[in-house]
């Protein structure tokens, strides 16, 4: 049985529902936030597969921590989860979503389960992952968003889509890349067209200055600071051959093969 002032804030959530509109009007409207265009134009995008390629502190976790609570808010008894490399950075992402829902003057509480957690008073709950497949099987979700997913193992990857499939859920990937490896790289370069990318390099962010910029390009060099700052996928050096060696060997006429 719900007490009166949870069944008053259920009521009140399903009265603003239709005037929340999408995670950009929400993050304005509901939480005060002052947005960069591209940050209001991720929250815009209402997409079941969608990648953003982005700088380093861009904000990208303060804008996937938005979109959790969004969708916790406006679709209630549904569970959005949040999976990254390390468990402090999941929890570093449940403790945004924890503040934002207080700036919606709703209490802020767990699940009552091991892994930190938000429940809504409308029976949503936002729960953050730990970085280990073994512990991560059995949630089914409406949506799932995975920070840092280039630096996340391809085996925890496939162990977490499947927590989507009964919801037929969102999934939002996040990360600066980490060379020509992996998954993100993966669905980034031929993911195919039902993938919604969104690149984000350092020099369309207000946040970091420009002379910061020239001071990082100065010290990390041109490749490194490409990868870390302008989205692109680098080979740094860790292969014996580059990515694009390799892809372009096997792309050579098959006629010349000599299979005798």
């Amino acid at each position: 049985m719900h007490s009166l002032r949870e069944v008053a804030v259920r009521n009140n959530i399903a009265a603003v529902d239709e005037a929340v509109g999408d995670a950009a009007d929400f993050a304005i409207k509901r939480l005060g936030m002052t947005l960069e265009p591209k940050q209001e134009e991720v929250l815009r995008v209402d997409g079941r597969r969608v990648i953003f390629n982005c700088s380093r502190q861009w904000g990208k976790s303060t804008v996937a921590a938005v979109k959790a609570v969004h969708r916790a808010y406006t679709k209630p008894n549904t569970l959005v989860l949040i999976a990254s490399p390390g468990e402090r950075q999941s929890l570093g992402m449940v403790r945004k979503a924890a503040g934002m829902v207080a700036a919606l003057g709703l209490e802020v509480r767990g699940d009552g389960g091991k892994d930190p957690s938000v429940l809504l008073p409308n029976g949503s709950s936002i729960v953050g992952l730990p970085a280990d497949e073994g512990r991560v099987r059995g949630f089914a979700a409406s949506m799932l968003l995975i920070d840092e997913a280039s630096r996340m193992t391809d085996t925890m990857y496939h162990a977490l889509r499947p927590m989507l499939a009964v919801a037929d859920g969102d999934l939002w990937l996040m990360s600066t890349p980490c060379g020509k490896t992996g998954f993100f790289y993966e669905t980034w370069a031929y993911g195919g067209d039902y993938w919604h990318r969104i690149s984000v390099p350092v020099t369309e962010s207000t946040r970091i200055s420009a002379r910061f910029i020239e001071e990082e390009r100065a010290v990390m060099g041109p490749m490194k600071f490409e990868q870390e700052y302008m989205c692109s996928f680098v080979d740094l050096g860790g292969e014996l051959f580059g990515r694009d060696v390799v892809e372009r060997a096997l792309a050579d006429d098959e006629e010349d093969w000599d299979f005798q």
